[in-house]
């Protein structure tokens, strides 16, 4: 009996129609005759799930007593005793009781597909084991119940059921997943837009590898060399010439003409390391292709037409882009060239471009040879053994009564040729080839003692000698210089990275890159110099180490940037090899001085806008929102000053009441209204300390009427690192603005929750709500939202209290509330040191399981 076959509906979240899907496939085959029972599915109580299962032949589960209670699970006994065609097994990832057959579930579907039985099941995307730590980041939650990806990957299919966030959050509003005493810590804690968002894109980028690799085992399997034109792949040949550039951007702009495009650039190196392409040139080419959405790719390959043809038919590209070739016009003699033969040999499947660029024709160039820095004792040493050596040999050799014969004594001086080689490099190598042909040809070739040589064959072998331990000590001398140059090569390209990399993370610490320098050079002191013409003296922008100098000229090493500014070095003087990459470091030195400077004047430049936009603001407020309170009290006091009217008591009190109302319009507004002063300053200067949160929210609720606030705050809530004054100020700010759109007689719901190293606090009301548009609008200072009265305030409460917020290290922001209204989130800091405790008995089950 064969095995069976798995079909798994994977899903990016509770609720987006897994099981549901599977008992409508079961219901499809049931009604073609295929024999298909229920072995497990698990329908939570939803109604539309259970009615599903109704007309299905379902196997009784077993009961497995555990710590005084009875669990039931699938009885995987009948399931192989019944032997149907097909059977449906809920929640692959589910943990069996202990006691149970085995372990996990989808060790029990092992079991059914090894007996030949076809199983359909389900599984959502955070159950993947390799997934478990990014869904904890994203979600807070830590999955316990994992399956292997590999039991998922071997899946004969996987069909990914997905669904958009806000049409799964308007399901569980509906109530059509969970029951209502569930439904708002759900919505407001797992299953937020963000989350379900994140999931999503999970799931789809999960299976599109997997679709990746069905494609490509189904060529393998078949033997297909052919591109597939499922979506257009553009492979980018690099060869570290200027030209590089050009060819990206090409490929770029072929890349947005089609949906889904995808750019993969590759260099190909020869084996044996010998390549005239640029490190420097390389790390900014790699560097643009990653901005540009691409890939880099580094390939080993003798046959460079071969090596790029291979690596575009593995990865399934449909295009190549080259460059023209740089040769010149007699170099031509050597081949028809890359471009020519991959053009030639590329076939129908593979369309391939040759870009033109400003290089054709210029000559490819080759790298500048540079000696081996062996160090002066390698170098007295190679002499040594070379010169001494060869004396000290022939007067071994002569000692000897019975010599062991030219043909020996040959061999002898060629190795000590080649171990001066290896020591001192060429020249000793040669010194040492000279030596030895002297004293072979004095000491050991008849006749001896002179330099004359009568045997015809004797002086072949001495000139077979020579040559020999010349080309020897060239080879030699060469593979030295080679192993030299990569390994200086090796620390440049890692050099070059970083910066690459610094830019990529749009690092802008001017004093750690000159840290950097100072380390990479083995400096005393780095600082980088500026002035603003060239009669102007010198100014130091920035710097690291003791006694930085102050002048260009009293530096050690000193690399100009442009006309007026300047890396100066002390410490020690830098071949003029280094000054390459220390020009780079250089140019970055001075590309983060200028972002800093930037982004300085960009934030001045903010601040004078928004101070302007506030001053105006205020001149309106004051001219309308303070006089009215003003003019209101004025009218009273002025009343009671009359002597034309009489007033009786219960007139006094009105008016009476009317001024302290408008005193304390006043005092808010004005409250207010200093706050946001001190914001655009930046005088809030917060005095954060552990707090419970229950100690400072119920403070907060006293200008609110009773009964208009629901509080739900756990006791099982980590403290929170804040500012207590201001987390009132915050806290009362929203409330108040809550209870202000709240339908009259409705109460707003204030409810904290824990999520991994954040505490929250969402004040939720059921107004008329938000646009999505204006969510953010509503925390601009002086913005009123809808047709909100102008005495109701001059619009600076939600910015006021996102401003407090964000100096505590929190967010504040907006959310619709699940059936109309607006849901205010204030995401606070966890205390340090505690133990972040998830309330998770207000989740979900399958969400936290």
């Amino acid at each position: 009996m064969g095995r069976g076959t798995l079909r798994i509906y994977l899903g990016a979240a509770p609720g987006v129609g897994k099981t549901y899907a599977m008992l409508a496939e079961a219901h499809r085959r049931v009604e073609r005759g295929t024999d298909c029972v229920v072995a497990l599915v698990e329908h939570h109580d939803r109604p539309r799930t259970e009615v599903m299962l109704h007309g299905l032949e379902q196997i009784p589960r077993s009961e497995i007593d555990y710590r005084s209670a009875v669990f039931t699970e699938m009885d995987v006994d009948a399931v192989l005793e019944r032997a149907p065609a097909v059977a449906l097994v809920d929640e692959l990832a589910h943990t069996n009781v202990p006691g149970s057959r085995n372990a996990k579930r989808w060790q029990d579907v092992e079991e059914l597909l090894r007996a030949g039985i076809d199983v359909i099941s389900t599984v959502n995307i955070q159950h993947l084991e390799s997934l478990g730590d990014v869904v904890e980041s994203i979600t807070g939650v830590r999955q316990q119940e994992t399956v292997p990806d590999e039991v998922v990957r071997r899946a004969d299919q996987i069909e990914l059921v997905d669904m958009s966030p806000q049409a799964l959050r308007r399901r569980m509003a509906h109530g059509n997943i969970y029951q209502p005493d569930k439904l708002d810590a759900a919505l407001s804690n797992y299953f937020r837009p963000g989350n379900l968002t994140a999931l999503r894109e999970l799931a789809l980028l999960w299976t599109a590898d997997r679709v990746d690799e069905y494609l490509q085992q189904y060529r393998g399997e078949h033997n297909i060399r052919t591109t597939w034109q499922a979506r257009e792949r553009i492979v980018v040949g690099l060869t570290g010439g200027p030209e590089g550039r050009t060819l990206i951007r090409r490929a770029s702009r072929m890349a947005a003409k089609g949906s889904g495009s995808e750019i993969l650039a590759v260099y190909i190196a020869r084996s044996d390391g010998l390549t005239s392409a640029s490190p420097k040139e390389l790390a900014v080419q790699r560097t643009l292709v990653e901005d540009v959405g691409g890939t880099f790719h580094h390939v080993i390959g003798d046959d460079i037409p071969a090596a790029l043809l291979e690596f575009a038919r593995g990865v399934n590209a449909t295009q190549i882009v080259l460059g023209s070739s740089r040769r010149k016009t007699w170099q031509y003699i050597y081949g028809p060239g890359v471009g020519a033969t991959v053009a030639r040999e590329s076939g129908p499947d593979l369309d391939v471009h040759i870009v033109t660029h400003e290089e054709v024709a210029k000559g490819r160039g080759l790298p500048i040879a540079r000696g081996a820095r062996l160090g002066r004792a390698r170098i007295i040493w190679g002499w040594l053994v070379g010169v001494v050596g060869s004396v000290l040999l022939s007067l071994l050799l002569r000692s000897l009564e019975n010599g062991p014969g030219l043909a020996n004594d040959v061999l002898l001086f060629l190795f000590l040729t080649v171990a001066a080689a290896l020591l001192g490099g060429l020249r000793p190598a040669l010194a040492s080839a000279a030596v030895g042909v002297m004293l072979l040809n004095y000491w050991f070739t008849p006749p001896t003692h002179t330099l004359t040589v009568q045997d015809p064959e004797n002086f072949v072998a001495i000139v077979i000698f020579f040559a020999v331990a010349v080309a020897v000590s060239s080879v030699v001398d060469l593979a030295a210089r080679r192993t030299h140059q990569a390994a200086r090569l090796r620390a440049e390209s890692e050099i070059l990275s970083f910066l690459a990399g610094s830019v990529l993370r749009g690092e802008t610490a001017l004093d750690a890159l000159l840290e950097r320098v100072r380390e990479t050079f083995a400096m005393e002191s780095v600082a980088l110099l500026e002035r603003a013409s060239d009669v102007d003296p010198w100014t130091c922008a920035g710097f690291v180490g003791p006694a930085p100098v102050a002048r260009p000229d009293d530096a050690d090493v000193d690399m100009p940037v442009g006309d007026n500014m300047a890396l100066a070095l002390s410490g020690r003087v830098l071949p003029a090899e280094d000054r390459r990459v220390l020009g780079a470091f250089a140019a970055q030195a001075a590309v983060v001085l200028d972002r800093q400077r930037l982004v300085s004047e960009a934030d001045r430049a903010r601040r004078l806008a928004e101070g302007n936009r506030i001053r105006t603001a205020l001149l309106a407020a004051v001219s309308h929102d303070l006089r009215t309170p003003l003019a209101g009290i004025k009218a009273a006091v002025s009343s009671l000053r009359s002597d034309d009217v009489a007033w009786s008591p219960e007139d006094e009190a009105e008016l009476l009441e009317g001024i302290e109302d408008g005193a304390d319009r006043l005092d808010h507004l004005v409250g207010n209204l200093l706050d946001m002063s001190r914001l655009q300053t930046g005088t809030v200067t917060p005095l954060i300390r552990e707090i419970d949160l229950d100690e400072v929210v119920p403070m907060a609720l006293g200008g609110v009427p009773e009964g208009s606030v629901d509080l739900d705050i756990p006791e099982t809530l980590p403290m929170v690192a804040v500012d207590p004054g201001l987390l009132e100020r915050v806290v009362a700010n929203v409330v108040e603005n809550a209870v202000k759109y709240s339908p009259g007689g409705e109460p707003i719901a204030v409810a904290a929750s824990a999520h991994g190293e954040r505490v929250e606090l969402r004040v939720v009301d059921r107004g008329r709500g938000v646009p999505d548009e204006a969510k953010e609008r509503i925390f601009e200072p002086f913005q009123r939202y809808g047709d909100a009265p102008r005495g109701a305030g001059v619009g600076l409460g939600l910015a006021v209290s996102r401003g407090f917020a964000e100096a505590m290290g929190g967010t504040l922001d907006a959310e619709d509330t699940p059936g109309g209204g607006l849901t205010m989130v204030l995401t606070l800091t966890a205390a340090p040191g505690r133990e972040q405790a998830q309330d998770r008995a207000a989740l979900p089950a399958e969400a936290t399981s």
